[in-house]
């Protein structure tokens, strides 16, 4: 069976100086708040371009904690509508919806599948107070675009960085467009801890100050407790596995970015849609770094079961829509045609920075061998 993503491989290739890391943090006898972690934020923040890097426990945190500190700085307030795009995982609604704020749906850009900036010009009313950019599947959203629709109205924008570790447009990093950005080091991402974890980046002082009073139970100082906040620390392990994964990062995106080609080149089956081909990126100078390599089929299931049968694993990015779960029950009735078309079509092919030539090329076949039963 050829992995989606095999993650004993991706972390064997630095497996002596994850061990080495993790012994000298054991060794430290300090596992919380220590050299470690401004290690890692130093590293991070010049990585992206930005001046502060705040690691916090996960991706879903990072960008709460984002909202939360604004309303702290009172430039948000229970009830302010954020726009965010329709077919994004759940956790970028999550993270609006806990602070007390309104999520607005905004249907995607088809050929992209991040927000679109008409559409969410179209969205903005007089409670519109900030945009969440989810840069989906390792291409960042249109953000010179966005920038620009948030200057003309006055919003903030916080980028949902989760799956674009590294991406730019014209040089600049993905975390580094919007007044401060959220990711996730979950182990499935371009940039994976050994467990959860996240930071937050941003060029605005007090908005970072702010950050790591709330990460921290409110406080900059032991027992003095400027807000109501949590606990929600990038521990010394994680930190220091992730400096040493960060040293490698650019290396792989490179390797996915080739097998990304072969794919774009390789496949040529019409039953399946491929993403904006690589000629686009180049021309407009975009470094997509692919998170996953998605495709459309109406006849996924079909298409699904006959790449197992060949030993091929795939997954689906997101098999629900945000307004069609549970969760939102309030949403049932909206109508968002292209995110629902989306999520019915979309199949995620193994990608990762170990994934061999000869299995990508196994891949394309399988997929070229595919018959849809639909006419």
């Amino acid at each position: 069976m050829i992995s989606f993503l095999n993650l004993k491989e991706v972390n064997s290739g630095c497996r002596d100086e994850l061990i080495a890391a993790c012994t000298r943090v054991i060794d430290s006898g300090w596992y919380i708040g220590g050299a470690e972690l401004k290690t890692f934020e130093d590293s991070f923040a010049e990585y992206c371009g930005t001046k502060h890097c705040i690691g916090v426990a996960n991706g879903l945190d990072a960008l709460a904690l984002v909202i939360r500190a604004w309303k702290e700085l009172g430039y948000l307030q229970a009830g302010d509508e954020i726009l965010v795009p329709s077919n994004t995982y759940i956790a970028s609604i999550l993270a609006i919806s806990e602070n007390g704020l309104v999520p607005v749906l905004v249907e995607p850009d088809q050929s992209t599948f991040n927000i679109c900036p008409v559409n969410a010009e179209a969205a903005i009313t007089s409670k519109t107070k900030a945009i969440l950019p989810v840069h989906l599947y390792g291409r960042l959203a249109d953000m010179p675009a966005i920038m620009a629709l948030t200057d003309r109205y006055n919003l903030l924008v916080l980028e949902d960085s989760a799956q674009s570790h590294g991406a730019s447009i014209d040089g600049k990093r993905s975390g580094n467009w919007g007044h401060a950005s959220g990711f996730s080091f979950y182990p499935g991402k371009n940039l994976g801890a050994l467990g959860d974890a996240g930071a937050i980046t941003t060029n605005d002082d007090l908005l970072a100050s702010t950050l790591r009073a709330l990460r921290n139970y409110g406080s900059h100082k032991k027992y003095e407790n400027l807000y109501r906040g949590v606990n929600s620390r990038l521990d010394e392990l994680q930190a220091a596995c992730l400096s040493v994964k960060l040293k490698y990062l650019d290396e792989q995106t490179e390797h996915r970015r080739q097998i990304a080609e072969l794919y774009t080149q390789g496949i040529n089956n019409p039953s399946i849609q491929l993403p904006v081909d690589l000629a686009f990126h180049a021309a407009t100078n975009e470094g997509h770094v692919w998170h996953v390599y998605t495709v459309l089929c109406d006849d996924r299931e079909a298409l699904q079961k006959h790449l197992a049968d060949l030993g091929v694993q795939t997954l689906i990015h997101y098999p629900i829509p945000p307004h069609h779960q549970a969760a939102y029950v309030e949403w049932a009735g909206l109508s968002l045609p292209v995110s629902e078309k989306i999520h019915s079509q979309i199949l995620s092919l193994p990608m990762g920075p170990t994934l061999s030539t000869a299995d990508a090329e196994t891949v394309i076949q399988a997929c070229n061998s595919f018959q849809s039963g639909k006419l």
